[in-house]
């Protein structure tokens, strides 16, 4: 039985194992808005006895459907520890929720995000030079987005090069009408809540409809053996590719609910194949 996307979005949070490892030493847990939901967590990776080490950064956004999840139950536990392990920081973000917010305003906080840490980036030990945006499951839509469509970094002050690439995990929605065409009854109510009936509107949200240049600089899109998630992966890297941005591809083994959970919850542990597949693309845009 084929599971509907949405199932795989929600359910993706329901897992403990799905929770981010929290009060490591040098968390800290940042506003970078007046919303309640404007918060961050972040491991600078900055020791006292090295205060001028500028570290690369690892943003991350998580999923859940655009109305669920949270910095605290999405992250999964093995990001933040393996990112500072290879000298980097790493954040994981909170943005605000549908029907409490809009997509737009969604994609906004993510750009402002990036705007609040690349200003304190010298106080964080962070190098504003060498930051990465990641995202999961409607995270990974949302840092598309943000990637390819430049007014959100515009309106946040930041140009095209404000990152130096975006790794989509196991997306969905980067061509949100026929994501919405494909879904089925089951998923028509959760889609019009998040993107509207408006076809200009569906485009608007569509990072493989704003996937001509200007982009952020890079891409790594990686997917599971799912239908829907593997047919709009292989779609965003065509349409980037077209317009002669650089991205890498990567199918990963895991189908269904399992494996979108999967790419989640093992990111970063050195057992799963999808870590060293990221960690060499890092490697490489962080030089």
């Amino acid at each position: 039985m084929r599971i509907p996307l949405i199932l795989v979005l929600c359910l993706s949070l329901l897992s403990p194992a799905a929770s981010v490892a929290q009060g490591q030493p040098g968390e800290q847990v940042l506003a970078y808005g007046s919303d309640p939901a404007q918060t961050l967590d972040i491991w600078p990776g900055k020791a006292d006895s090295e205060p001028d080490i500028a570290r690369p950064l690892v943003i991350f956004v998580h999923g859940g459907g655009w109305k669920r999840g949270s910095k605290d139950n999405a992250t999964g536990r093995h990001k933040s520890v393996h990112y500072q392990q290879l000298g980097y920081a790493f954040a994981s973000i909170d943005y605000r929720l549908v029907p409490g917010a809009t997509v737009e305003q969604q994609a906004q906080d993510v750009a402002d995000a990036v705007a609040f840490l690349r200003k304190r980036a010298a106080t964080l030990g962070v190098d504003p030079g060498r930051i990465v945006l990641m995202g999961h499951s409607a995270g990974a839509h949302l840092v598309a987005l943000v990637g390819t469509d430049m007014r959100y970094f515009a309106k946040a002050g930041l140009g095209a090069d404000a990152v130096r690439g975006i790794i989509p995990l196991d997306g969905a929605a980067y061509d949100v009408a026929t994501q919405m065409a494909q879904s089925g009854r089951f998923m028509k109510g959760t889609y019009e809540q998040a993107f509207g009936t408006d076809p200009a509107r569906q485009q608007a949200l569509s990072p493989t409809r704003h996937a001509g240049r200007p982009n952020a600089p890079s891409f790594l899109i990686l997917h599971v053996d799912r239908n829907d998630g593997a047919a709009q992966s292989q779609a965003l890297a065509a349409a980037l590719k077209r317009a002669g941005t650089p991205v890498d591809l990567h199918a990963l083994e895991g189908r269904g609910l399992r494996g979108h959970m999967q790419i989640n919850r093992q990111m970063g542990d050195p057992a799963y194949p999808g870590t060293a597949i990221v960690d060499a693309w890092l490697a490489r845009i962080f030089g």
